[in-house]
């Protein structure tokens, strides 16, 4: 299936009813489009992607130095096999970064999700990575927090309807990402839903990410200068169901060839509770409520939805930093009515 027939969405035409029409259109029956016209110039992505090249071929033994097990935040490098996707490992390495903010000690600890709050781990050895990444992530905040607006708009709604979820800036992860060849076809990522309100993906010129269409999965091909923009779950939910978070997946490139890639998620703060939105009769009528996997269960509080995430995909963090007696005690009471008993087999936490 050709790349076009994913829809192109320009940021420029936001400002019309036209335009809104066809972003609603493109996140209710697809959940995955184009963005063009978005401020971060062909160029300068060329430039991130060369730097996260840059990263990914410093030595094993400098990159090990801000592996993530040394981060109960869920930070830092991660070598091939040590993340899952639906039960299985992905066929990739990566690098980590989120908000940058100050540990909580120990004993102030309420929630197991304050456990996510904290710093980023930077190579040393590289020292331009630190301020070009979070000039990036600042640059990807404003462009995902602009688009969360229109989409509100876009179902008739106030466009700071979910503001309050956001607060001074939204939750951020992302994720710089290397696919290295294989010799045959493997799961580079395995199929899954986000968890946020927005993805945004830049990719190179290599294709490999999929999209889950009917019974069939098409290829959302690089277009030069374009983001992949994805529904993520809470964003469902808050529109009970009538935008779409859509099933997705990366397969490892073959034949001598890598793909490198860097994506990020936004959502509401850790603390937040995803409210419904008020739409109006007639898309209210459309709405069927949001999907979700029983065996990954769709949480309204965004801190224990994030952390399911986290705990589920990285075994080796959670087995070191969240089977102490106290981390569990936090997480039994926070997880008490979803189906957890998985998430560490060491310890049944």
């Amino acid at each position: 299936m050709n790349a076009a027939t994913l829809p192109i969405i320009s940021m420029a035409s936001l400002d019309s009813d036209d335009g809104l029409n066809k972003l609603r259109h493109a996140a209710s029956e697809v959940g995955f489009f184009y963005l063009v016209d978005h401020g971060i110039t062909r160029d300068a992505q060329q430039e991130y992607l060369a730097l996260s090249r840059a990263f990914f071929q410093l030595s094993a033994e400098e990159k090990q130095t801000v592996d993530m097990i040394q981060s109960p935040h869920f930070r830092g490098y991660n070598a091939m096999g040590n993340e899952m996707t639906a039960g299985r490992l992905d066929a990739r390495e990566q690098f980590d970064w989120m908000n940058e903010e100050q540990a909580l000690p120990e004993q102030q600890l309420q929630y197991p999700w304050q456990k996510l709050i904290g710093p980023n781990l930077w190579p040393t050895t590289m020292p331009k990575l630190k301020p070009e990444l979070t000039t990036l992530q600042r640059k990807l905040s404003g462009i995902t927090v602009n688009l969360l607006q229109k989409l509100c708009e876009s179902l008739g709604v106030d466009r700071n309807a979910l503001d309050h979820t956001i607060g001074g800036q939204p939750y951020t992860h992302a994720k710089l990402i290397r696919y290295p060849a294989q010799e045959s076809q493997q799961q580079g990522v395995g199929a899954h839903k986000d968890p946020g309100y927005l993805t945004l993906v830049m990719q190179d010129s290599q294709s490999g990410l999929k999209v889950e269409r009917g019974n069939e999965w098409i290829d959302v091909a690089p277009i030069p200068g374009a983001l992949v923009v994805n529904i993520g779950e809470l964003l469902e939910l808050a529109s009970n169901g009538l935008l779409k978070a859509t099933n997705h997946k990366v397969e490892s490139p073959i034949h001598g060839v890598e793909r490198y890639s860097i994506a990020f998620f936004m959502a509401a703060q850790l603390s937040a509770t995803i409210p419904v939105l008020a739409l109006p009769p007639e898309l209210k009528a459309k709405a069927s409520g949001p999907t979700t996997d029983p065996n990954n269960p769709l949480l309204t509080d965004v801190g224990n939805n994030v952390l399911k995430g986290r705990l589920r995909s990285h075994m080796h963090v959670t087995r070191k930093h969240y089977c102490d007696e106290s981390v569990r005690h936090l997480l039994a009471k926070s997880f008490a009515y979803a189906a957890t008993t998985d998430i560490c087999g060491d310890c049944r936490a």
